[in-house]
């Protein structure tokens, strides 16, 4: 029976590898060589028409939503100095200067003192009085460091980028749309980047004497009408569970490598699955996001609102599919997955590609608006450049295109865009997604997520010293690792019975059920159906805390324990929870 499966699997497999072809998704991104897909504008809404009407073509299932989403998109900045006017680029959620320009002393902070400041993740750790100065810092102007200025009082800022190019970006840490309890977190500044170059004569003035000079920007913000695609294959055996598979549309100029080759390659999934939805057991998603570039998210975001409950009862992962395909990208190291699908993926891409890939845990980025729903998630970007070659190029580190460094650029042309690239991760994507459309069981393995959590604990404990009392937190993970080894040992023979099987199902369930309890715990602290800033969180950002209790003293001592008192309760409540869930399943399987 086991055989049978296999070679089902196998032959389900081969065929749709099989179908790959370049001709759909190559035709795609060359009709989007001819569109600045900026999110609220008619060649955003033409691309949403073409993907829309080749959908149709195809005969695939298929909505197009229209929410409002709230956008900021850069319409024009600039910085003076000394009467001499300096190409600059804004973020979005930069303010608004008016055009009187917003006039201010430059302090600079050499890159020696935020040496760690990078895209995403990190806030600077300066002891520079920047209150009602201009700052100009090294590196891009991301979420973390222009709030971190905003609250040391600076009045604007200016970064600067690593090389000739200056790069797009948006600097709100705001996910998606503004709520109560955020929208008080909305950037309060004007922003502007500036190229390598440019900022040598800058810091040489500097060097003299006091320096002055005027930004000015100006974007446009508000309420934007955009355009949703989804697609709908429906599986046969339990089509109400379905994967989404998705990427955003929207771009920086015409973005070819962030994210034609992504809308590309979802729509070539599309047609290639549709094509052989008969033999799929769950239902397929493919949709492709407005706002990502301006919205922080928002497209995504917007849907994890309107359909959250369906994708907590529902949904098995979501891959995320983003700037695949690129120029000399033929490695697969620093991918995003979720520890639980780690195996799984790097099986699957050493199997159809012979690459060994190399992972890590997906940073607060990308479309990754479904962790606080809890589901197990794995890609962002996929292949990049061996580092190799990254190095010889003299290229820095970027957010996508295969670190093509033309990311977030006006050069992100047809160029960056590679044919054979883009079939080689097609066959990362099929092999992924039939896997997990069609396996009796859901390919997810949380022993491996425990073992790193008894890890995590254990450096956060050992931080804390005494002061906590992390041991509630150990005696329920202990109990849920050994009810998933309990759970596991069914694999083998429930990996034989369709997908229907009530023993099937209740296994299937348990690691549902796992996500939603553990994804949350170990990327969120806001809870579920809300949204996190988009900064960086720590594993169990609940108890992340207790690395700072050391050289904690007087009030603040007491309010981080207080705080990892309240963690350690939140973490053991769903250590608990999980191993109920756990249990449960067993007592069917053996029942």
């Amino acid at each position: 029976m086991v055989a049978l499966y296999e070679a089902k699997k196998a032959s389900l497999e081969e065929a749709v590898l099989a179908e790959l072809s370049p001709e759909v998704p190559w035709t795609l991104i060359e009709r989007f060589t001819t569109l600045v897909r900026e999110s609220g504008s008619e060649d955003e809404r033409e691309a949403a028409r073409y993907i829309a009407a080749q959908l149709e073509a195809l005969g695939i299932p298929h909505k197009v939503y229209e929410p409002d989403l709230f956008l900021s998109v850069p319409v024009k900045s600039s910085l003076t100095v000394n009467g001499k006017v300096i190409r600059a680029k804004s973020p979005a959620f930069s303010i608004t200067t008016g055009p009187q320009g917003l006039t201010g002393e430059v302090v600079y902070i050499p890159s020696a003192s935020s040496a760690a400041l990078d895209l995403l993740d990190v806030s600077p750790t300066v002891d520079v009085d920047v209150a009602g100065k201009i700052v100009m810092i090294e590196g891009f102007g991301g979420p973390p460091p222009v709030r971190a200025f905003e609250q040391k009082g600076a009045i604007g800022q200016i970064y600067i980028n690593p090389g000739v190019d200056i790069h797009w970006g948006i600097c709100t840490t705001i996910w998606g749309a503004p709520d109560l309890d955020n929208y008080q977190r909305q950037p309060r500044t004007p922003v502007v980047s500036i190229s390598r170059p440019d900022s040598e004569a800058l810091i040489e003035q500097l060097k003299q004497g006091p320096l002055t000079v005027t930004l000015n920007t100006e974007l446009k913000e508000g309420w934007f009408p955009c355009p949703v695609v989804v697609a709908d294959i429906q599986g046969q055996e339990e089509p109400e569970r379905f994967v989404l598979a998705h990427g955003h549309y929207d771009s920086w100029d015409v973005g070819i490598g962030d994210n034609a080759v992504g809308d590309a390659t979802l729509l070539e999934l599309a047609r290639v699955f549709y094509t052989h939805r008969n033999q799929l057991a769950r239902s397929l998603k493919v949709a492709w996001w407005p706002g990502h570039s301006t919205g922080r998210y928002a497209g995504s975001t917007w849907f994890a609102d309107t359909f959250g409950l369906d994708l907590a009862r529902n949904c098995v992962a979501q891959v995320d599919i983003d700037s695949p395909g690129c120029r000399w990208a033929t490695e697969y190291y620093e991918v995003s997955w979720m520890t639980e699908t780690e195996d799984f993926c790097k099986q699957a891409i050493m199997e159809v590609t012979g690459k060994v890939a190399e992972g890590e845990r997906p940073h607060q980025a990308g479309d990754y608006s479904f962790n606080n729903i809890g589901l197990s998630g794995f890609f962002m970007l996929l292949s990049e450049m061996p580092r190799e070659m990254r190095n010889e190029k003299g290229y820095y580190p970027v957010g996508g295109c295969g670190m093509n460094i033309a990311w977030h650029t006006e050069n992100d042309q047809l160029e960056i865009a590679d044919k054979d690239n883009l079939m080689r991760d097609l066959r990362v994507y099929v092999a992924t997604l039939q896997r997990v459309l069609n396996n009796p069981l859901h390919p997810f393995d949380f022993r491996k997520l425990a073992a790193e959590f008894n890890d995590t604990l254990t450096g956060y404990a050992s931080a804390a010293g005494d002061e906590v009392n992390f041991q509630p937190a150990f005696d329920a993970l202990a109990d849920l690792t050994a009810a998933l080894d309990s759970l596991h040992a069914y694999e083998g023979k429930l990996s034989s019975k369709p997908v229907t099987d009530p023993a099937v199902r209740a296994y299937n369930d348990a690691i549902l059920e796992l996500g939603r309890e553990l994804v949350l715990i170990n990327f969120t602290r806001q809870g579920r159906f809300r949204t996190e800033p988009a900064v960086k969180v720590l594993p169990l950002p609940d108890l992340a805390p207790a690395k700072q209790l050391a050289s904690a003293s007087g009030h603040m001592r007491h309010i981080i324990q207080t705080h990892l008192v309240r963690g350690v309760n939140r973490v053991a409540w769903a250590f608990e929870s999980a191993a109920r869930s756990v249990q449960r399943a067993v007592d069917t399987i053996e029942g």
